[in-house]
């Protein structure tokens, strides 16, 4: 099985190399999507592409956003070979430590989506947490389970073939929407979940590029268009739910 790790980064500069040096000595090749950085941002980018052998950065010409740099990511992965991609934030946020649970895991349940369950300190903003909570409410009723343990953390495993095919059939969302719809969309599909706990800090010296009012009128969206697409699987969510 071939494994590789899928970094979105949006003007990160700040702990990106920690972050690649940890994944490159775990033995992943990194694919890194530059989201239309600075060109500041983009010039150190291209000399960490230099620095690792195992690193390619992939560059966007107009920002995306992260949903749109994390479908290029998985998409040029599966492109080049691998089986499985890791995506990890760029920002530090993550604990690096937790990863090779996650690949590890991933190997013994291959057919299987792996993703961290966030353990949150103090640092995580209040809104972010309470919108954590609306979220999964929503998912709960567009999934008619209980099985999606959390969709909002971006530190996961996917098994690319069934991923890259749902990207290619559906039109998906490209910002912070994405990390919700796809766990949604790939459970429809009959993917299997495994959530693993794992630390989730907001640095001080990092930055975010969450949105708190256009980020969230585009999930309010996302989670209409959801469930109406569970009204229309209702027979099929039931008959998968009993049939456990």
């Amino acid at each position: 099985m071939s494994y590789c790790a899928v970094i979105p980064n949006y003007n990160h500069t700040h702990r990106i190399r920690e972050v690649i040096t940890h994944l490159v000595d775990l033995g992943l090749p990194v694919i890194m999507v530059n989201d239309a950085s600075t060109p500041e941002a983009k010039t150190f980018f291209c000399e960490l592409e230099k620095e690792f052998d195992s690193l390619e950065v992939v560059h966007h010409e107009q920002n995306q956003g992260k949903g749109g740099a994390v479908q290029t990511g998985l998409r040029r992965a599966y492109r080049k070979g691998y089986e499985f991609a890791l995506q990890v934030d760029a920002d530090g946020q993550h604990s690096l430590a937790d990863a090779e649970r996650l690949l590890r895991t991933s190997k013994e349940h291959p057919g299987a989506v792996i993703s961290g369950r966030p353990l949150f300190d103090d640092s995580i903003p209040k809104i972010r947490f309470l919108s954590r909570y609306i979220t999964h409410f929503w998912v709960v009723i567009e999934t008619l389970s209980l099985m999606l343990k959390d969709t909002m953390c971006g530190f996961r495993v996917y098994p690319l073939a069934p991923t890259v095919a749902l990207l290619q059939s559906v039109n998906m969302g490209r910002r912070m929407d994405f990390d919700i719809e796809i766990m949604v969309r790939l459970y429809w599909r009959g993917l299997r979940f495994i959530f693993l706990p794992t630390k989730v800090i907001y640095p001080e010296d990092g930055s975010s590029h969450f949105r708190p009012l256009q980020d969230n009128v585009l999930i309010s969206w996302l989670h209409t268009r959801l469930f109406f697409g569970m009204l229309l699987r209702i027979p099929y969510l039931i008959a998968r739910h009993f049939g456990k």
